[in-house]
């Protein structure tokens, strides 16, 4: 097996809490290197005693792409894969080994499996494949904010290589703010109005801020740029703007934007599955089980950040069993329950669906 020099970069800001866990699943790397952006806590000096290389430097105005750049500056010479993560982030034990094996001359990145979020009882929340393992000296981060590697070597953009079995396991801090998200992101699509990923996620800050009115107007932007062709992330912007929609009490413009959403992508879970929930609350039982049927039939979980926990949790079987009650088909519905609580054993309201269901058939 290659052996290349592999060093660790981040950026930081009052992050102690997380430090050792963070330097203990990076020790497998040759070097750390960190851009401390203003710490007033113990992050530098636990840092520095893991053995990490910190450097302090206030980032005026913020930017995460500057801070990013500027971290991947320190970065060494020497050094040949770059691997950036945050330090609320962990690479399960091994990482180092798989990463060498499937890396080889030539590489320019690396992409591996990613737990964004984790839920209540511990079980994986969104999971995609992330791509921030990188060579070093051919790419730089552009983007103010969800910034993201541009390529700048000489000829065409180098072979991105699949490394199965390297994790990275996020766990953010529920109390950090988001209120620089959503200036950065404004900023991000003046300097780009043309770069449909940036609308798309504009239109998704303000649907999370309820700002209905602005997100429909970013969404429906993202939609009309000739750029905009991924499948999957119209999808999405259609969903959103159904939410959108329905938040602001517009019920039949909703279901037309969810119609919309799983014709535009019929081979992902999270349009049936929201299709399912609309139709429900609307007491429409048959559609329900239409919806959340297709949902179903869709075995091959997306990798990309297209995806929702719940599409691929016990949602979609606990609306199938209701719809499948209330158009009088007990046994079914009792199967579907039974399959809910298999993937969610510790829901209460599932329990007691089922125990009402079993103890007055239908």
């Amino acid at each position: 097996m290659n052996h290349y020099h592999v060093c660790v970069y981040a950026i930081c800001k009052n992050e102690a809490k997380f430090v050792p866990g963070w330097i203990e699943s990076m020790r497998e790397a040759d070097s750390i290197v960190v851009l401390d952006t203003g710490s007033t806590d113990e992050t530098v000096r636990l840092l520095e005693e893991g053995g990490a290389k910190v450097t302090r430097e206030i980032i005026s105005p913020w930017r995460f792409d500057t801070a990013r750049n500027r971290s991947l500056e320190l970065v060494p010479e020497e050094a040949d894969i770059c691997v950036c993560t945050d330090l609320d982030e962990l690479l399960r034990p091994g990482w180092r080994a798989l990463l060498e094996a499937a890396w080889k001359p030539g590489t320019g990145q690396a992409t591996y499996r990613y737990v964004w979020n984790f839920n209540e009882d511990g079980s994986e929340g969104v999971v995609f494949w992330y791509e921030k393992v990188h060579a070093r000296g051919l790419y730089r981060w552009i983007h103010p904010v969800h910034e993201v590697l541009e390529y700048i070597g000489e000829g065409p953009r180098p072979e991105t290589v699949r490394v199965e079995g390297m994790q990275l396991d996020h766990h953010a801090d529920p109390a950090k703010s988001r209120s620089q998200y959503l200036p950065l992101l404004e900023l991000s699509v003046r300097e780009s109005p043309g770069d449909d990923r940036g609308l798309h996620y504009l239109g998704r800050e303000y649907l999370f801020q309820r700002r209905w009115d602005d997100a429909i107007g970013a969404l429906t932007r993202h939609l009309a740029l000739p750029s905009a062709t991924w499948e999957d992330e119209r999808c999405a912007s259609m969903r959103f703007l159904a939410q959108a929609c329905r938040g602001k009490g517009d019920l039949r413009q909703a279901r037309r934007w969810l119609l919309r959403a799983a014709g535009e992508a019929p081979w992902l879970r999270e349009p049936w599955v929201e299709l399912a929930e609309f139709f429900w609350e609307l007491r429409e039982y048959d559609a329900t089980v239409w919806a959340a049927r297709q949902a179903l039939s869709i075995s091959k979980r997306p990798e990309s950040y297209i995806c929702t926990a719940e599409a691929w949790g016990a949602l979609p079987w606990d609306l199938l069993s209701l719809g499948l009650w209330y158009t009088g088909r007990a046994a079914e519905a009792r199967e579907a329950c039974r399959q809910a609580l298999a993937i969610a054993p510790g829901e209460k309201r599932l329990q007691e669906n089922l125990r009402l269901m079993e103890e007055k058939p239908k």
